[in-house]
């Protein structure tokens, strides 16, 4: 297959055959561990430098554009790629098998820990993964800050967002949007910032397709606006499907989790660990979805499936609809919440790429937007640290109390609740991926049997 072969492809059609890419697309779905580093580290290997179908610069042109948007980057970068290579089809293909394993797996995995997650073997084991997803977060907060903090006025912004978050109770949304602003308003005095973070190496393997034969389509008003008003119509008839079934039967969990991760779909800049914060916030606190220590076990089983990493939001529906399920049988309930909420956090992002695709040269050039851009990144750094904040606070210690005072809302530990357990495999955990440099799902491993192991020399004791 040359790029000669692919010239004479009319606009829109396909520029490898949809057979070929969909099982490409299939054995990148299988292999997509280790958060969107790692997806992304997956499709240039299988695209760029195996397949040959996509060259470095235009792959990491259409990264570029997936940065921009709310929601998980590596899917969309499927998405995106999926939709230059066969079109709204192929589009469809790459976004839908890139979360379904995912989808599956964590499914299974919510129904065990439904039903077994009491038993003494199992507590042991979120007991021992609950710890090394503070190390993963932790990590998460190192190497965001490393790439994105690149100037003092930044590393204020990061600041300020975790002090928002974790002192004052301020809104996700709210600290997102204000970085927006800050990042474009500090740009006018510093030029720097207006420049974009600097790009990978563009060098890579020829690809067999040329820039020239990959679809594309022309920006009309007609285009957009029919795939802005379908996106909606499917993004949203679900959630109205069961807000009109709540007037005959109980169903109010379905309309609270589709209209709130719809919301959260919107966003999600900065990826999964960013919003997490958000999530955990709202599903502990206001809707009494999970217990404080749940969302991180939910975390820990979504770092063990491949698929994006914001998949953990399945496990809350999971969860909160089976404790709420109203009129239906929990298992019943649950199962729906979890498709429900599946739908509503991803089709956005199907939405987002295939409207603004056929603009991606226009955004890429704005440095306005890129300077935004750059403020919310640097305030996702505070975000993801108040996460692992959050997350030690309910894996290390059993209580904690919450200290009111004026504006003031911060959560602190009772020290002596403190898990000496938890803390050992903690410091476990962060030395074994700082200092010898093992990959997350390793880590969970290990960890895993830690915990295990401290559960049966306490039988045997």
């Amino acid at each position: 297959m040359t790029a000669r072969d692919h010239d004479s492809h009319p606009v829109g059609g396909d520029v490898i055959p949809l057979r070929e890419a969909t099982r490409a697309w299939f054995q990148i779905s299988l292999q997509t561990f280790g958060g969107p580093a790692g997806q992304i580290a997956v499709m240039q290997h299988k695209l760029v430098d195996e397949k040959r179908w996509i060259g470095q610069r235009r792959f990491l042109h259409a990264l570029n554009f997936c940065m921009l948007l709310p929601g998980p980057e590596a899917q969309q970068l499927a998405i995106y790629t999926g939709w230059l290579l066969n079109g709204v089809r192929g589009g469809l293909i790459a976004g839908g098998l890139f979360v379904l394993p995912g989808m599956l797996a964590l499914l299974a995995l919510s129904g065990i820990y439904v039903g077994y997650g009491e038993t003494g073997l199992v507590t042991a084991l979120f007991a021992g993964l609950a710890p090394a997803v503070i190390a993963i977060v932790v990590q998460a907060v190192h190497r965001v800050g490393r790439r994105a903090l690149h100037h003092p006025a930044l590393v204020a912004l990061a600041v300020a967002s975790f002090l928002a978050l974790t002192c004052f109770a301020v809104p996700f949304p709210a600290v997102v949007l204000a970085a927006g602003l800050l990042g474009w308003l500090l740009s006018l005095r510093l030029p720097a910032l207006r420049e974009p973070p600097a790009a990978a190496a563009t060098d890579g393997p020829e690809p067999l397709i040329s820039d020239d034969a990959l679809h594309h389509e022309l920006p009309t008003v007609r285009r957009s606006g029919t795939v802005l008003l379908l996106g909606l119509v499917l993004w949203f008839a679900p959630v109205a499907a069961f807000a009109l079934l709540a007037g005959r039967t109980d169903t109010s969990v379905f309309v609270d989790q589709g209209l709130f991760f719809s919301g959260a779909a919107a966003v999600t800049f900065g990826g999964a660990y960013a919003v997490l914060s958000y999530v955990a916030q709202q599903a502990v606190g206001v809707y009494h979805w999970l217990a404080p220590g749940e969302m991180v076990r939910g975390l820990a089983l979504a770092e063990t499936t491949p698929g994006p990493l914001i998949m953990v939001v399945q496990f809350v529906a999971f969860v909160g609809a089976y404790r709420h399920p109203g009129s239906l049988d929990p298992w019943v309930a649950a199962v729906l919440a979890s498709l429900l909420v599946t739908w509503v956090t991803f089709v956005p992002c199907f939405l987002f790429v295939l409207l603004g695709a056929p603009y991606v040269e226009r955004l890429r050039d704005n440095r306005g937007l890129g300077a935004a851009l750059t403020g919310i990144t640097a305030a996702v750094v505070g975000v993801i640290a108040n996460l692992a904040l959050f997350f030690a606070l309910h894996t290390l210690f059993d209580d904690n109390r919450t200290i009111v005072a004026g504006w003031l809302h911060l959560d602190v530990p009772v020290l002596g609740s403190a898990d000496p357990v938890a803390f050992g495999i903690t410091a476990v955990a962060l030395v074994v991926m700082f200092r010898l440099g093992w990959s997350p799902l390793r880590t969970l491993g290990l960890c895993a049997a830690l915990g295990v192991g401290v559960f049966l020399i306490g039988l045997a004791g």
